[in-house]
């Protein structure tokens, strides 16, 4: 089956409008990371994370005052679906030393107060303890990560292609990290190590399809030389805009069932994944072409005509000297 075949649609017509969406969002979340900050996840922040599951149906109200007499601000919440009476507990990092309590020791008080409330049986599904220098650690090897695989795409495409669409390349994969964090700051979605994969899978995701728009444009602008290079990224876009479409739809589709069906430990990193995907396949169109566009030197006939004006010159030059001589 064949789909969207003889399209000719001037894509980068509408780059600059792009470019402005993504500068506000870009912005918008910039602005709300500094006033209010992303949450961080257990693996970054530290601290203990317990998910209980009761036999009844327990009020969130009743298990915080169960808790009122541990130390630190306590998260509760529920967790999973709604008739599975299961409730997430976090206690963020404290100085558990001074309070002479250890990590693991902050689970057992939480079990403890809440065996003591008598809010009826429950049973304990997960406990996640995390240190403070664990915590750091992590957050500042998923920062380096990511920077690795921004590079690693620059200089990958830079090397197979040509300099300004790796530089291209790199560019949308940094504005999809930053609009997708945008959206999770927006949805206070909390930053983990499943999002941290996710945004890694979405770099190697959108460098996909930069390569495959960019491998056509070089294929086009091999058979025709003279055409600008914005010309060129438009009928190559077109070219791959089946390919671009049935792959993103399918992609879209199973994160789609995931994040509606995988639970709440899964919903963090399909939301980012979706999120991203769709960002991904805006900023392959719209962001690395036009990035491409602005730093590749515009290829007119014009100029491509005038290595052949002197041959032309010379025809009449050796006509009228023919003529003189007889």
């Amino acid at each position: 089956m064949r789909i969207l075949t003889n399209v000719n649609v001037d894509w980068l017509r509408w780059r600059w409008h792009s470019l402005v969406v993504s500068w506000v969002v870009i912005l918008a979340g910039a602005g709300l990371l500094i006033t209010r900050g992303i949450p961080l996840g257990i693996d970054f922040s530290g601290g203990t994370l317990v998910v209980v599951e009761f036999e009844q149906p327990v009020e969130e109200e009743a298990v915080r005052e169960a808790l009122a007499g541990l130390p630190g601000e306590k998260v509760v919440q529920r967790y999973g679906q709604p008739d599975e009476n299961q409730i997430m507990v976090r206690l963020p990092q404290t100085d558990a030393e001074e309070e002479g309590l250890t990590l693991g020791q902050e689970a057992a008080a939480v079990l403890d107060s809440l065996e003591q409330a008598n809010l009826g049986m429950f049973e304990v599904l997960s406990t996640d303890i995390v240190g403070p220098v664990i915590g750091e650690d992590l957050q500042r090897r998923g920062f380096y990560a990511t920077v690795a695989a921004l590079l690693g795409i620059m200089c990958y495409i830079a090397l197979r292609f040509r300099l300004s669409f790796g530089i291209g390349a790199m560019v949308a994969s940094v504005h999809d990290v930053l609009i997708t964090l945008s959206l999770l700051t927006f949805l206070g979605y909390e930053l983990s190590l499943n999002v941290v994969a996710a945004f890694l899978t979405l770099v190697g995701y959108g460098v996909n399809d930069q390569i495959v728009i960019f491998d056509r444009v070089r294929e086009n602008l091999r058979t025709n030389r003279r055409a600008p290079i914005d010309a060129v990224i438009n009928k190559s876009v077109n070219q791959t805009l089946p390919r671009t479409v049935i792959t993103s739809g399918t992609t879209i589709l199973s994160l789609t069932a995931l994040f509606l069906f995988g639970g709440e430990v899964l919903e963090p990193f399909a939301f980012t994944m979706l999120a991203g995907v769709i960002v991904s396949t805006y900023s392959t169109v719209f962001i690395a072409s036009a990035i491409a566009v602005l730093l590749t030197e515009r290829r007119r006939p014009a100029t491509a005509a005038a290595p052949g004006a002197p041959d032309a010159a010379a025809r009449p030059g050796r006509k009228a000297g023919r003529a003189r001589a007889s």
